[in-house]
């Protein structure tokens, strides 16, 4: 597998573990979404907003949106999980469009990443990507924890880039539009 494939397979892995961890969140009992807990944000609520905003930045930066840290410093937490899981969704859609249309040279190619006072800073895309991966992964995986002192048991989510887990989770992979 080529780094373009791999960068394709992570987008994917994004939307499903996303899909997977927000349809735990939406079972939860009233109360659970916002209530504080031990993490490095103090909820599940806050945390998930926190990836998302941190998603909207980054795209900004790879798709060259010209916004910048607005992108992440104008974003309006949601309050109701519903809502949040369907910007999610059509965030983690935009990755995988950016991703599956990346060239070689696009992972090589500097875009200008607005670090406030810190200045004006390019990186590279491919570095970017990886950031957002490794960024989505870390703070899921504090979800997922806080989810252990739920109503709720928190979904498996390291089942997907392997032959026999894609076999396992076929008709999510499918529903999901990820072949």
């Amino acid at each position: 597998m080529d780094i373009l494939t791999h960068f394709s397979r992570m987008a994917g892995n994004n939307l499903w573990s996303n899909d997977r961890l927000y349809r735990a969140v939406l079972s939860l009992r009233p109360g659970e979404f916002e209530a504080e807990r031990t993490s490095f944000f103090p909820s599940i609520k806050a945390t998930l907003n926190h990836i998302l905003a941190v998603d909207h930045l980054y795209l900004d930066f790879i798709e060259e949106g010209g916004v910048g840290a607005a992108a992440h410093d104008d974003f309006v937490p949601f309050d109701q999980p519903q809502a949040l899981f369907a910007a999610q969704t059509v965030s983690d859609r935009r990755l995988i469009a950016f991703c599956d249309h990346l060239s070689a040279d696009d992972l090589d190619r500097r875009v200008i990443t607005d670090r406030r006072e810190d200045g004006m800073i390019p990186e590279r895309i491919g570095d970017i990507l990886a950031h957002v991966f490794l960024h989505d992964i870390h703070h899921r995986g504090q979800v997922h924890a806080m989810l252990s002192g739920t109503s709720v048991a928190p979904p498996q989510l390291d089942e997907f880039l392997l032959d026999y887990d894609l076999k396992l989770r076929q008709a999510e992979v499918e529903r999901l539009d990820l072949e």
